[in-house]
């Protein structure tokens, strides 16, 4: 069997006459981190969208463990072991904490008592068992972001898509998701990440791709990324490099 958990192949999507991504093309290893960078209006989330069945592509195919998955409803891409969090944070934020995970063990129990116990499992593993009780409403922002990975957790995935799970974060509160983030994939979770956070990106990925108006300019190296010319043009910009340059 294929060590390959995702493959998207010559994906195309357009929104009338914007083409927000044009033939795109990557691979995902089982174990793997995978980040996803570009400037904003890349095509990143809608390339999310697709692979979790928000939007079907116009073009191209979407294979999870070689099955496909293109145009299948979020239920049921959701249902095969692909889970997905949220560039914006949405909590039921009149429930508790274990209501808004266990609202996720739902999709794979229908009994109540077998998805709390989940529920409490996932908050214990993400370091908010102590906070089940509170109101969603009630939390701090990194906590809020740890119930989206939470709630996306709680579905057992094998494959789980972070869209800017670390925008907004304090230094040290990012370092602590990049430790969590690694747990998960030790754990044998395949993450597939958007971020901005370059910090996040150069140290958890296995490997780098660049999206730019909606096509795929890069996909390789973690390292490599950031001397790439077509990157630094298009997103990292030149202070980056001299950044780098002066830490070096």
């Amino acid at each position: 069997m294929s060590d390959t958990i995702l493959e998207v192949k010559n994906v195309t999507k357009h929104f009338g006459g914007l083409t927000a991504l044009r033939e795109v093309t990557l691979s995902l290893s089982k174990g793997q981190i995978k980040s996803i960078i570009g400037p904003n209006g890349a095509g990143k989330t809608t390339l999310f969208n697709i692979i979790s069945g928000v939007y079907s592509p116009d073009e191209g195919d979407i294979l999870f463990e070689d099955r496909a998955i293109g145009g299948k409803s979020p239920e049921t891409v959701c249902h095969l072991g692909v889970a997905r969090t949220f560039q914006v944070v949405k909590p039921f934020i009149n429930m508790s904490v274990l209501d808004n995970v266990v609202i996720g063990a739902l999709a794979l129990t229908s009994r109540i008592s077998e998805a709390r116990a989940k529920a409490m499992e996932v908050l214990d593993y993400i370091g908010m068992k102590e906070s089940a009780a509170l109101p969603a409403n009630s939390v701090t922002l990194e906590d809020l972001k740890r119930l989206e990975l939470g709630r996306a957790l709680a579905t057992h995935p094998r494959l789980i898509l972070l869209d800017e799970v670390m925008a907004g974060l304090t230094p040290t509160e990012t370092e602590e998701f990049i430790r969590l983030i690694r747990k998960i994939r030790d754990d044998g979770v395949t993450i597939l990440l958007i971020e901005h956070v370059m910090q996040a990106v150069l140290a958890l990925s296995d490997e780098v791709v660049v999206l730019n108006y909606g096509e795929k300019i890069f996909e390789g190296d973690t390292h490599a990324v950031v001397r790439d010319e077509r990157v630094i043009e298009a997103y990292l910009g030149e202070e980056y490099l001299y950044a780098q340059r002066r830490e070096s």
